[in-house]
């Protein structure tokens, strides 16, 4: 187990109820959990970390919104996502920890400005057509933000507020998502060494934060206004963003 000071097991706490929160009720949150795993702990141990409670939050958030999933929406972003996660195995073979983050920062920043400047234009994504360009172009990105930093949840929430999904049809179609790709980057987070057993310990003391935080979330999403819904995930998005490209 690591040897942390209160406050360092204080602020994890946190992150690992932000992280519940993230997948039941508030997408885009979960890049403020990245950036405090990032400072509490050695950037590569709080990848592995993240990821086991993650997957832990993904069981809830399918449960809670199973039968909401998008399932061609799904389909069609797959194979995008797994050549992206690709890219990010041979990224993390040789880019350290502070290309990572700006990297992702500034592809966080571009995908939220061409997102806003299509809704105000046009839809990005047509609902009854959806652009197969589109689908691939964020797919590959979240393939790659996901296994560099497991911060694809901005990149995702930038898509599907473009396709206008309602409330519970984003969260049960980003359920879904999430829950298949976490668990596919696992041996490649083993094969890499960012899961090891101090994390595994770590994970045990904050899986009831979790566990907490998505409770939680399904409360608030019962009652959350589709306004302020996209407005917190734009919101969130910016400032995880810019987090990433001045830490």
């Amino acid at each position: 187990m690591p040897e942390l000071a209160w406050y360092g097991w204080t602020l994890l706490a946190v992150a690992a109820v932000i992280v519940g929160l993230s997948k039941t009720a508030i997408p885009g949150a979960g890049t403020i959990a990245v950036a405090i795993f990032a400072v509490v702990l050695p950037a590569r141990q709080s990848t592995g970390v993240l990821l086991l409670l993650l997957i832990v939050a993904d069981v809830f958030a399918v449960t809670m919104y199973r039968r909401h999933a998008n399932w061609r929406e799904l389909w069609r972003l797959l194979p995008a996502v797994v050549a992206g996660v690709a890219v990010g195995v041979v990224f993390l073979a040789f880019a350290d920890d502070t290309w990572v983050k700006r990297t992702i920062g500034v592809i966080l920043l571009g995908i939220v400005a061409i997102t806003l400047f299509r809704r105000r234009m046009t839809s990005s994504v047509d609902r009854q057509r959806p652009h197969i360009a589109a689908a691939a172009t964020y797919g590959s990105l979240a393939g790659f933000t996901t296994m560099v930093a497991n911060a694809a949840g901005p990149v995702m929430s930038m898509y599907f507020l473009a396709r206008r999904f309602p409330v519970k049809e984003f969260l049960g179609t980003a359920a879904w998502f999430f829950a298949i790709i976490n668990v596919f980057k696992v041996p490649f987070s083993i094969g890499v060494g960012i899961l090891t057993p101090t994390g595994l310990l770590v994970d045990l003391v904050l899986v009831p934060a979790v566990v907490v935080g998505a409770l939680g979330g399904r409360w608030i999403a019962d009652r959350i206004d589709q306004r302020v819904f996209e407005r917190l995930v734009i919101v969130l998005t910016i400032v995880g963003a810019l987090y990433l490209l001045v830490a």
